[in-house]
């Protein structure tokens, strides 16, 4: 389990504020909406890899959302969160609800899916639990296509408490589908400032695969421009299930 799930998760909320999800949480909510229309009021939402909330916080006032993560530690900070919203415990390679949903949210989550197997795992549980006419939105931090070894400074700060962060996002191997990112924490409260380094291994796929494994598990698929702080990030996935 990475740290920052488990050991550093009450830091999380400065490393990713709730806050900062509302820019892309409306193109995720355009999204799904295009496809399913406005029928039912409140359409169903299943979100894989839910993390702490941050997305559901935006969603839940037009979705009624279900929120699942591997991580309890995520889990217990959605729930602080998104109190009104169900919460499952549970790995989108694995996670069978027995229900469908209007809408599926898949976020950054599935960049721990390392393999075109475990990918398209993800991607059948996201099928089976999309209702037909339903829609589900595929979200990815990375393509192969366009990938480059890139280092971010991330800050936060909260009463007595202040948090920085350096991450650095790097491909040994170009051949295979993984990458590495290096977080190093220097979290410091009040006087007493504690270090902290992790590794996250991470998927990293083409379009080409991208859009073959989701062709193959029966969606018809389609793309549309993500924002982020005002600067088009990248397109994201749009999927409707025939």
């Amino acid at each position: 389990m990475e740290h920052v799930y488990d050991t550093l998760s009450p830091w999380y909320r400065l490393l990713d504020p709730p806050e900062a999800h509302a820019e892309e949480a409306a193109v995720y909510e355009a999204a799904l909406l295009g496809v399913i229309g406005s029928t039912p009021a409140r359409p169903a939402l299943l979100e894989l890899g839910a993390g702490a909330g941050g997305n559901a916080l935006h969603l839940k006032a037009r979705f009624d959302c279900t929120l699942s993560d591997l991580s309890p530690g995520m889990l217990a900070l959605s729930r602080e969160l998104n109190p009104e919203c169900r919460h499952v415990e549970g790995d989108m390679r694995t996670l069978r609800l027995g229900e469908t949903f209007d809408a599926l949210l898949v976020h950054d989550a599935v960049c721990y899916m390392t393999t075109e197997a475990d990918l398209q795992r993800a991607i059948e549980t996201a099928y089976a639990h999309t209702a037909c006419g339903g829609a589900a939105v595929f979200a990815p931090d990375d393509y192969a296509d366009t990938f480059e070894e890139h280092t971010e400074l991330i800050e936060g700060a909260d009463g007595e408490r202040a948090l920085r962060v350096i991450e650095w996002a790097w491909d040994p191997d170009p051949a295979d589908t993984t990458i590495r990112v290096e977080y190093a924490y220097v979290m410091r409260e009040r006087d007493e400032v504690q270090t902290a380094h992790e590794t996250h291994t991470l998927g990293l796929f083409s379009r080409e695969a991208w859009t073959r494994l989701l062709e193959g598990a029966g969606y018809a698929v389609s793309t549309t421009e993500r924002w982020v702080d005002g600067v088009l990030y990248d397109r994201v996935f749009v999927c409707r299930k025939p």
